[in-house]
């Protein structure tokens, strides 16, 4: 058996930072000790900031994004073009997309995929919320960026399905040769929906 070296606090710091995703029980390690070395430049503001997130932090109640706000951020911004709604798995597909800048809209968290194997069935999931915001209407356009497996497929056809009587255009994230992408090193799921996916030029 191992012979403890540090006392509870750094080995419950320890185990904590362990669960983060990216971080295993090494990585975690090698955090903790920077952290406790750096006590009054980094452990004091950290804890600080994350006791001020754990008492503001909350869940949109309109697009399911995590916020210290509600409505958040997002839905708050006047300058979006809320008549379009990307709906994504979760919130740190919102934050990618955000990230690339490509589109400004508005957003819908559903919270997962569909997984029956799982036990993850339509009540588990925003779409109810989804439903509802498109019933209000002045919504044109739902873009549907799901990843693209079973459980993704699975869920935009169930959305879609949902939606069918709606004036409103229903599109998917193209799938198919990444930019910069080789032929080549490319599996052949992604050169079929690339295919099948082609635009005129």
């Amino acid at each position: 058996m191992a012979k403890r070296v540090t006392g509870p606090e750094i080995e419950k710091l320890i185990q904590l930072l362990a669960k983060v995703p990216g971080l295993g029980p090494r990585s975690a390690r090698r955090a903790a000790l920077h952290l406790v070395k750096k006590k009054d430049q980094l452990l004091g503001p950290l804890a600080e900031a994350m006791g001020e997130a754990h008492r503001k932090v909350c869940t949109c109640s309109t697009c399911g994004n995590v916020d210290t706000q509600d409505p958040c951020s997002v839905c708050t911004d006047d300058r979006r073009d809320n008549s379009v709604i990307i709906v994504v798995e979760d919130v740190s597909d919102l934050w990618a997309l955000e990230r690339a800048g490509a589109m400004n809209t508005a957003y819908h968290v559903l919270g997962g995929t569909l997984s029956p194997l799982d036990g993850v069935g339509p009540e588990d999931l925003n779409i109810r919320g989804l439903v509802d915001r498109i019933a209000k209407g002045g919504v044109r356009e739902l873009i549907i960026a799901v990843n693209a497996t079973v459980e993704g497929t699975t869920t935009a056809h169930y959305i879609t399905d949902q939606l069918e009587g709606f004036d409103i255009k229903i599109s998917r994230l193209a799938h198919g040769v990444p930019v910069g992408g080789e032929l080549d090193y490319l599996d052949e799921g992604t050169l079929t929906a690339a295919l099948r996916a082609r635009t005129s030029i």
